[in-house]
């Protein structure tokens, strides 16, 4: 294992203090229980978002703290939920007064987690609501999952939540808006190699020289079937299919299109795959009216890469447009 680290008992502790003195001016990282805050919470009179997960994935979710996204990020071990504890910690840090929305994507420790933190939340007179992303159209059920998982599309519904908390929206609106998001997008991914976390030493599982993994999880969680390496335009038709398939999008949709990359895949590999999936979505006669490229939700080395289609309308296409300042996506400030 050849991985720029020191202890790897100490990787997500010492990368959070990483990103502390990278964006002092962003956000704040506070320890023992570990979570991160935008810089200038609790913002009074706004709904707060919250979200949280196994770390290995980044930036998603501390990259995403801070004005027109997140309101605070729970990272727990790598590619493991964090506990209740820094939940309830992060949500009692941001909470304004107008209420807390829990971003939960679709893992069983993280929704167990979060529950038990949202009910103690409530305990104390926090408004709280949750949403649940299960965005992934690969599996059903996987080994961390009961349904879909929560993939990629968890940050288009972070973007667009948190857009609609900065205009001022309250939690019913805010929750309102992340469920419609989250009903309208889809996501799946392929796997080339297998990423290894730091305390393991080794990779989470075997693949062949020539071989994919069609639809894997970003835990390295099985897909739907493992075939020799094709063309990229070829692995692009075998996932995108799926998902247009799925929602079902409809000739004459606005869509926005994400092409996310697993941690280990270089951008110029990241924009051949988009330029073939824009096609299929013309041929397909899908208007493309938003497009974001490059590694946003990662599977620590992995080398692949995810497709997100997102149906679109005028509210969301105004939402996604809205100033963003974190320290993985920043517009329009």
């Amino acid at each position: 294992m050849k991985k720029l680290i020191n202890d790897p008992r100490a990787v997500v502790d010492e990368a959070v203090a990483g990103m502390a003195a990278a964006h002092p001016g962003l956000l704040t990282v506070h320890t023992d229980p570990t979570f991160l805050v935008r810089a200038d919470a609790p913002r009074q009179g706004k709904v707060a978002l919250v979200s949280g997960g196994g770390s290995g994935h980044e930036p998603l979710h501390g990259g995403f703290v801070g004005h027109g996204m997140l309101d605070a990020a729970v990272p727990g071990a790598v590619f493991t939920s964090p506990t209740p504890d820094p939940i309830l910690a992060a949500t009692q840090a941001v909470d304004g007064g107008a209420g807390v929305l829990h971003i939960v994507k679709n893992y069983t420790g993280d929704v167990l987690n979060f529950e038990t933190a949202a009910d103690l939340a409530a305990a104390e007179d926090i408004q709280i609501r949750s949403v649940l992303v299960a965005d992934d159209v690969a599996v059903k059920d996987s080994l961390y999952t009961a349904g879909r998982r929560g993939v990629a599309g968890t940050v288009l519904v972070e973007k667009i939540a948190g857009a609609a908390a900065e205009r001022g929206d309250d939690l019913d609106g805010v929750t309102g808006i992340a469920e419609r998001v989250i009903a309208n997008v889809r996501s799946m991914g392929v796997a080339l190699t297998a990423p290894t976390v730091p305390h393991a030493g080794e990779p989470s599982f075997d693949i062949g020289e020539g071989e994919i993994e069609i639809g894997i999880g970003i835990h390295g969680e099985p897909g739907r079937e493992r075939i020799p390496i094709e063309p990229a335009d070829a692995i692009v038709d075998r996932i995108l299919g799926p998902i247009l398939d799925d929602l079902p999008f409809s000739e004459g949709d606005r869509v926005l299109l994400f092409v996310n990359g697993m941690g280990g895949t270089p951008l110029i590999e990241l924009y051949i795959a988009f330029r073939h999936a824009a096609q299929v979505l013309e041929q397909r006669g899908l208007t493309l009216e938003r497009s974001l490229v490059g590694n946003y939700t990662t599977s620590l080395e992995m080398q692949g890469f995810s497709i997100s289609v997102l149906r679109l309308d005028d509210e969301l296409v105004e939402l996604w447009d809205a100033p963003v300042q974190t320290a993985a996506l920043r517009w329009g400030r």
